[in-house]
């Protein structure tokens, strides 16, 4: 039997023998499929599922609170459905009542599944809702910083969520310089899921049509080879340096639009005499830029001055961002677009986030897309996206984020599904202490996670494969049937039903469920998405008629897309929602924050780690934790695709030949690698792709502690979040900073542990 289905890494047809899926196969209209979908049969048979409503022994013994400086360490006792309900029920009625709704932390933050009905953090947040409220997170992890400092600088966000689109850069673009890459990895990925890749088709044709690339990052497989680009790369962290550079020389050799700062943008004057030295006495030229960041000053004044002569894009990775400062070259892309005075032009200006994901570059009209709502937050509290260890380890400490002075709710209860921190969030072993502060952790995992491994109640969720769902997502021109594949494994059950449980225990029933069934709520969605569509001129067919074809098709549009094209064609008309109407080169309200972090204009500020500075001389190599090849984030880490990547069972670590051979170390070796913060081991790749002084270790390597339990503990398997700091890029965004690391490395000549990350947890008893 074949299944329509899809994933956030692409719809694909399922093969069914007996009740189980035994293979895949890409959707048809998928020209460049991701090969990660081939993880998916091995991830859902693994023998990490979890298989019934489990409690931490502590906590069941002892009630809220028991024993947690033993979460992560202790077994784990089974329990019926409805003893597992009842325990949750009678625990959120007790914070709730005791505490408020703002005691309760609903986090998952995370990808969750690709169906829009069956979405975890939506259905939590949802369900949490018709209770009263909750402490939310706002942001993104993957780019908190831009999404917090560009509705400043240009009023909205549209510069990283809709880009001028490939089609207008092939044929109007003469030169695109990529701060931090443009490559085919990450554009695998479309959040909601996704009926084709089309970077695929667009990288080659930039190449053929002649768009000569620069690229800008520290590793060269960030850009794709099919753009035979010119590899600058400078040290980690001192993109904003280098900026500067570039600006510098546009101005001192009369390069830059003067015209075009002066009718879109404001603020220059204020920012012009930092950037020529006249306000510090130290002019940011190439020279100066140099230093910083180890390009040579020739380059970089012959990369302005090729950036002046034709049509240039900047794109500027989400990657960026994720650094101390984050906010800085961000702001400095947006100046440095502006003095070029190419910004609304095709093929030119700037854009974020190029190559970051499927969706980034598409020429698409956004279309309705079926979308379940989480309803209103009645409690009105909550933290910036990464800020949850600062949350627990200090509630009602104060701090400062975009202008406001707020206050850390007290958490009693965090209420975590479809999504895995202990995966996503810095300083694992700060994380861990934070963790043991609440009183009650609640997960929902298909899977023994880490996450899952340090709560106090999990309960078995399905994936996708064990339910019906619909796959879309705004920024893409397709909606997939999802089918039910398989019988739920085990006792699993889907995160709805659970929660239609909860609320029949706390008298919310009907505000949640609506008195709908799944079938229902898929019919009722793809209805109002059927509606919203025909008001934008998109015809989809009736419910039973998509679900038989397993897909609905819409167009893709044919005139141009041109980020910002509509400002610089009448800006009086059509002004940025920045309080100027223009491009806020200074900004008069970032400045009057008073933060020393984030001034009033784009600032080159030291990070505190870097390869320039004093750590360097005790952790003297650079961490990058990128996103990987062979998964999104840690999902299907378990799958045969990120299995086989591994090395001795191990994460790859990637690290230039003239530092491997500075410690003896070779291709295939494990290597230790720490800093003050923590130690892991990895699989050595000797490789002059990366360049010296630089160590890449990809996110997502599930965390597998030596010692359970215990903060400090070695992990045997490669997750790099145990050696990123935890801080904010700046009061102004406080987004996460894990590319701001020092590491050093050293062979492993010890009895290498076993890998322990996908066997499940002890237990002790049977089902009460």
């Amino acid at each position: 039997m074949k299944i329509n289905h899809s994933s956030h890494w692409g719809a694909f047809s399922g093969s069914v023998e007996d009740g189980r899926l035994v293979a895949v196969e890409p959707f048809d209209k998928d020209d460049h499929p991701s090969e990660i979908l081939q993880s998916i049969p091995s991830a859902l048979y693994d023998g990490s599922r979890v298989a019934e409503p489990m409690i931490r022994a502590g906590w069941l013994e002892e009630g809220p609170g028991g024993k947690r400086e033993k979460r992560g360490g202790e077994p784990f006792v089974p329990v019926t459905w409805d003893k597992a309900l009842d325990l949750i029920a009678n625990e959120l009625t007790r914070v709730k009542t005791d505490h408020g709704n703002a005691a309760i932390f609903g986090g998952s933050y995370g990808w969750s599944s690709a169906g829009r009905f069956h979405h975890a953090k939506t259905q939590l947040q949802r369900f949490l809702n018709r209770y009263g409220g909750f402490t939310a997170q706002v942001g993104s992890y993957s780019i908190a910083a831009g999404l917090t400092i560009l509705p400043h600088i240009l009023g909205d966000i549209r510069a990283i969520r809709k880009v001028t689109s490939w089609r207008d850069i092939a044929k109007h673009t003469n030169l695109f310089v990529s701060f931090g890459g443009i490559g085919h990895k990450n554009t695998q990925i479309e959040p909601g899921g996704g009926g084709e890749h089309s970077s695929g088709q667009w990288l080659p044709k930039l190449a053929e049509a002649g768009v000569e690339v620069v690229s800008i990052t520290p590793l060269r497989d960030d850009t794709a080879k099919v753009l035979n680009a010119t590899w600058l790369a400078p040290r980690p962290n001192t993109d904003t340096a280098l900026m500067l550079g570039l600006a510098h020389t546009l101005v001192a050799e009369d390069l830059h639009d003067t015209a075009f700062l002066a009718r879109y943008c404001t603020g220059f004057d204020r920012f012009l005499p930092y950037l020529m030295g006249d306000s510090d006495g130290q002019p940011k030229d190439a020279a100066w830029a140099a230093e910083i960041c180890e390009i040579d000053a020739e380059t970089i004044l012959a990369l302005a001055r090729k950036m002046a002569g034709g049509r240039t894009m900047i794109g500027t990775a989400y990657s960026l961002q994720r650094g101390d400062h984050g906010e800085q070259p961000f702001w400095m892309t947006a100046v440095l677009g502006a003095m070029l005075g190419q910004i609304g032009l095709p093929g030119g200006g700037i854009g974020f986030g190029y190559g970051s994901m499927n969706v980034q570059g598409k020429a698409l009209d956004p279309i309705a897309a079926p979308n379940l709502s989480a309803g209103g937050n009645h409690a009105g509290s909550f933290i910036p996206v990464a800020r949850i260890a600062d949350m627990l380890l200090n509630p009602g400490g104060a701090y400062d984020f975009n202008g406001e002075a707020r206050t850390y709710p007290d958490i009693r209860l965090v209420y975590w599904c479809g999504g895995n921190p202990f995966h996503h969030h810095q300083d694992i072993n700060r994380l861990i202490d934070a963790w043991r502060r609440p009183e009650t952790v609640i997960v929902h995992e298909p899977w023994w996670t880490a996450t899952a491994r340090h709560a106090d109640i999990v309960l078995p969720a399905t994936t996708t494969l064990e339910r019906n769902d619909i796959g879309a997502s705004s920024g893409d021109r397709f909606i997939i049937a999802m089918e039910k594949a398989v019988e739920p494994i085990g006792q699993a059950r889907n995160d709805y039903d659970i929660f239609s449980g909860l609320a029949d225990r706390i008298g919310v029933t009907e505000a949640f469920t609506e008195g709908r069934n799944e079938d229902e709520w898929l019919r009722h969605l793809y209805d109002v998405a059927r509606q919203q569509c025909a008001q934008q001129k998109i015809t989809l067919p009736s419910f039973d008629e998509f679900w038989k074809n397993g897909y609905v098709e819409t167009p893709e549009p044919d005139a141009p897309y041109v980020l910002y094209s509509e400002f610089r064609d009448d800006p009086d008309a059509e002004p940025l929602r920045t309080p100027s109407g223009k491009i806020e080169i200074f900004s008069e309200k970032i400045d009057s924050f008073g933060y020393d972090d984030c001034p009033g204009h784009p600032t080159w500020m030291e990070p505190s780690e870097w390869l320039g500075g004093t750590k360097a001389e005790t952790y003297p190599l650079h961490l990058i934790s990128n996103q990987p090849q062979t998964r999104l984030h840690a999902q299907m880490d378990q799958g045969k695709v990120s299995l086989r990547s591994k090395i001795h069972g191990r994460e790859p670590a990637s690290l230039n030949p003239e530092d491997a051979a500075a410690r003896g170390i070779s291709d295939g070796d494990v290597v230790r690698v720490f800093n003050d913060r923590g130690a892991t081991l990895a699989g050595a790749v000797v490789t002059d792709n990366v360049r010296p002084g630089v160590i890449l270790i990809a996110t997502g390597a599930w965390y597998d502690p030596d010692e359970p339990g215990r903060i400090g503990a070695l992990d045997k398997h490669g997750n790099p979040n145990m050696l990123t700091p935890d801080h904010g890029t700046s009061k102004l965004a406080q987004g996460p900073v894990s590319h701001t690391a020092l590491v050093n490395v050293e062979h492993f000549k010890g009895e290498l542990p076993d890998i322990t990350a996908f066997t499940p947890p002890p237990t002790k008893g049977d089902a009460a």
